[in-house]
């Protein structure tokens, strides 16, 4: 197979995972493990944190109706602090920056496929989160659900990257490190690679482009 382009999720892929603040909050707030992971997880496409990164919430506003999920669960969570530690742990992974940058040197074309949220709820800003601060360059195309309105794993924003790339589903390598995530592209047609440890992914990715990432 020929691929033309891979595309990459940032949370958990090319930046830490959220779920590593996730379990930090837990741990210093004595809350049960994978509690806020289990709160997202209940309240699926409807719930804050989806709303969030569709672009439909503010952060005041999010911060509020994240709160009150968790409380609704039996938990006490100070939204706003949550999301700055998620923030204050971003830096890139170097090992994905330099294998991006090969890729790109390869000819091949990249995109960031992300869910993410504008700093203070507004749409139009959303390209400055800092989820893609920092990574200015490194891809093609970006394409953000708070900017989208979509948000994986709905199949619509995979098409639409694609269409940015200028491929079909079956010229991509797309790296995410969610199995719900991966699931919809694998269906379209992608060959995928979830992410567990970073290391492993690249040797999995090189092995299907054929040249050392």
């Amino acid at each position: 197979m020929t691929y033309r382009a891979v595309i990459f999720d940032l949370g958990g892929v090319v930046v830490p995972s959220p779920f590593d603040a996730f379990a930090a909050y837990e741990r210093d707030h004595d809350l049960p493990d994978r509690f806020i992971r289990d709160v997202v997880a209940a309240s699926a496409d409807h719930g804050a944190w989806a709303r969030l990164e569709r672009g439909e919430l503010t952060m005041p506003q999010f911060h509020d109706a994240f709160a009150a999920e968790c409380a609704a669960a039996g938990g006490i969570v100070d939204a706003a602090e949550l999301m700055g530690a998620i923030g204050a742990g971003l830096g890139p992974r170097p090992e994905m920056i330099a294998a991006i940058r090969t890729v790109r040197a390869r000819g091949l074309r990249t995109a960031a496929l992300t869910n993410n949220w504008a700093p203070a709820g507004d749409r139009d800003d959303a390209r400055s989160t800092s989820a893609t601060g920092g990574l200015d360059g490194l891809f093609d195309v970006v394409v953000e659900s708070s900017v989208e309105g979509l948000r994986k794993p709905d199949p619509r924003i995979y098409r639409l990257t694609c269409d940015r790339l200028g491929v079909t589903p079956p010229e991509v390598v797309f790296l995410d490190d969610l199995g719900v995530n991966l699931k919809p592209a694998r269906e379209l047609g992608m060959t995928t690679i979830k992410v567990v440890e970073p290391a492993d992914a690249l040797r999995e990715l090189a092995g299907h482009l054929g040249f050392a990432v």
